[in-house]
């Protein structure tokens, strides 16, 4: 055999295996070759998925099982090959900004360089820079391998379109003051796309970070928002001044309907009564006139009397009652 056209270290294994069996070269390479086959075997078939991934096992390029955290084994590389997926671990892709160093004060790169990401139109033909998060995980190994060729440039083509429309149905204000309800409606959206895309992948969170208009129109978009604000105010200082005066009048008017009520109800009983004394007088007065004529008459003028001041009692055939009264010193008295 000549041993200047192989490699000089498995040449000198060879001979040495030569040496072992005594020249036998045949005998020697097949030992050498089993043995190789077989260490081969040995490192490449064992193998350890650690707790947060999945091992996926194709044979000849063609899926054929999946194995979990563990050591495990299989037939050696060029038969069968194994791809390990980190399932649990949640991946962050950004857009419209990107961090350069993470920590208690994140450090990010200027938006101006990601502003084609960021920068969309919203519902009230307004524009605005809307940057945010989309956290994933891959929950679905199989798909994410042999399903979609490129899962994450899916998911940033999803995402970005997905973002972009939730945004276009919402006005400038909205899109500014409720970032929580445009990422809940996102993150529906974008799950339910990537499901049908088979991507594999589940998005845990989607989070929008200070949502704000280009530089060039700031101050005129402050303005309106602080025309709006003033609009605001006095809408509700109105509707101060109205939850006050209403109630005020509707108090008042059901006042005014108990009082009318209880003059009502006292002038009947009263013109009842009257009534009632009309009855009874006149059955009286049939019963016996004379008595009940003198009787009404003694109550009328007792009633009357008292309301006609000083009284002077004279008899007809008085002459003067100048010696009986000083009329004067009783007038001065008045």
């Amino acid at each position: 055999m000549d041993f200047n056209r192989i490699d000089p270290s498995l040449a000198r294994l060879i001979q040495q295996f030569q040496k072992l069996f005594n020249g036998k070269n045949h005998v020697a390479i097949y030992v050498a070759i089993a043995l190789i086959l077989v260490v081969w075997g040995v490192i490449t078939g064992l193998y350890q998925v650690d707790v947060d991934e999945m091992a996926i096992i194709q044979r000849f390029g063609k899926h054929v099982r999946q194995h979990g955290p563990g050591l495990h084994i299989k037939l050696p590389d060029g038969i069968e090959k194994k791809t390990k997926v980190k399932v649990k671990t949640v991946h962050t892709a950004e857009f419209g900004l990107r961090t350069l160093k993470a920590g208690v004060k994140t450090k990010y790169a200027p938006e101006e360089q990601f502003l084609t990401e960021s920068l969309m139109l919203t519902g009230d033909l307004n524009c605005a820079i809307v940057p945010w998060i989309v956290q994933y995980r891959i929950s679905n190994p199989i798909n994410y391998l042999f399903k979609v060729r490129e899962p994450e440039s899916t998911l940033r083509v999803l995402s970005e379109a997905i973002m972009r429309q939730v945004v276009g149905d919402r006005s400038i204000n909205e899109v500014i003051t409720k970032r929580l309800e445009i990422a809940d409606k996102a993150k529906v959206d974008l799950q339910q796309a990537l499901e049908e895309a088979e991507t594999g992948l589940t998005v845990v969170n989607i989070e929008l970070k200070n949502t704000t208009v280009p530089g060039p129109v700031q101050s005129s978009f402050n303005e309106v928002n602080q025309a709006l604000q003033e609009k605001e105010k006095m809408i509700y200082q109105a509707r101060e001044d109205y939850n006050k005066a209403i109630p005020a009048a509707k108090g008042k008017a059901e006042q005014m309907i108990r009082e009318a009520e209880g003059y009502s109800l006292g002038r009947i009983n009263t013109a009842r009564g009257d009534s009632s004394l009309f009855v009874a007088q006149y059955a009286a007065y049939s019963v016996s006139k004379n008595v009940t004529r003198r009787r009404m008459y003694l109550e009328t003028m007792e009633q009357v009397l008292p309301k006609l001041g000083g009284k002077y009692l004279v008899d007809g055939d008085q002459k003067s009652v100048l010696p009986l009264l000083n009329l004067e010193k009783r007038g001065g008295k008045k």
